[in-house]
């Protein structure tokens, strides 16, 4: 039998440009990556609840687009990860572009007139996304597609930081929150690629449970995951705070963060 690394599974043969460090159908004969594959869920199943909630708050329908981006996300990178096909990895990479520039509409509208359009931003962020879809289903280069991201984030970190010290200094325990976790699962990230071969060899030492908790990748959805999510957060708050709302940051079950307001009352 050839090493857990390079078994073949359900799906066959490998068609992505990417393979990551896990151990391909090393759990399960149905999924390539099994933990970068369920670790997505934390992009699935909160967003889902939040643009729910967002729904019956009456909140604006970019917020409920932010919610629904990361769920294609979670989503996309699931099947990605499921399969390790080409069609599934521009499920899971295209959407991550889109969903950030939506991140990207709500923090700079954030600070206009209730159910405003910007349609000069709307119509760059559109063109941003179609000219990276195009350039990148031709050349097929991850390393175009992180670059693109990486610029979009480091848009979404400035306007923050921008936030956070000129205009709500008190929001900087949410905001920098959200930025660390990011950073950290980018950390974990870059661990997971430069040092494969070696969590690899260290992996088949140890037992499972300490082979799964050095699955850097599928901690890189968690802590990425969770930061996006927290940044939607970040954004409502900002955002309701300038409509004059009363948000308040609350923990379902005491572990789960949530935004909860009141709207303000008319006389």
């Amino acid at each position: 039998m050839a090493p857990a690394a390079d078994r073949e599974g359900y799906w066959g043969s490998t068609t992505s440009t990417l393979d990551w460090c896990e151990e391909n159908y090393a759990v399960t004969w149905y999924i390539a990556e099994f933990w970068n594959t369920v670790s997505n869920l934390i992009m699935i199943i909160p967003p889902i609840f939040g643009a729910i909630q967002s729904v019956r708050d009456g909140l604006e329908k970019r917020y409920i687009a932010s919610y629904l981006a990361l769920t294609v996300v979670g989503m996309g990178s699931w099947c990605f990860h499921m399969t390790l096909k080409y069609e599934m990895q521009l499920l899971d990479e295209l959407p991550m572009i889109y969903s950030c520039c939506i991140f990207v509409y709500c923090m700079f509208e954030c600070f206009k007139m209730k159910n405003s359009v910007n349609y000069h931003l709307l119509f760059i962020l559109v063109l941003f996304s179609l000219i990276v879809t195009t350039v990148y289903l031709k050349v097929k280069e991850p390393v175009f597609h992180q670059v693109m991201y990486g610029m979009l984030v480091f848009t979404l970190v400035l306007r923050s930081i921008y936030i956070v010290t000129w205009v709500y200094p008190w929001l900087r325990g949410l905001g920098y929150t959200s930025l660390g976790i990011f950073l950290l699962g980018f950390l974990l990230w870059n661990i997971d690629n430069i040092f494969c071969d070696s969590l690899r060899n260290f992996r088949k030492k140890m037992p499972p449970i300490i082979s799964v908790a050095t699955q850097f990748h599928a901690w890189w959805h968690i802590l990425t995951g969770l930061g996006s999510y927290l940044h939607i957060l970040f954004s409502l708050y900002t955002r309701t705070l300038y409509l004059k709302y009363r948000p308040k940051v609350k923990f379902l079950f005491g572990i789960w963060p949530v935004i909860l307001f009141e709207p303000l009352r008319k006389h």
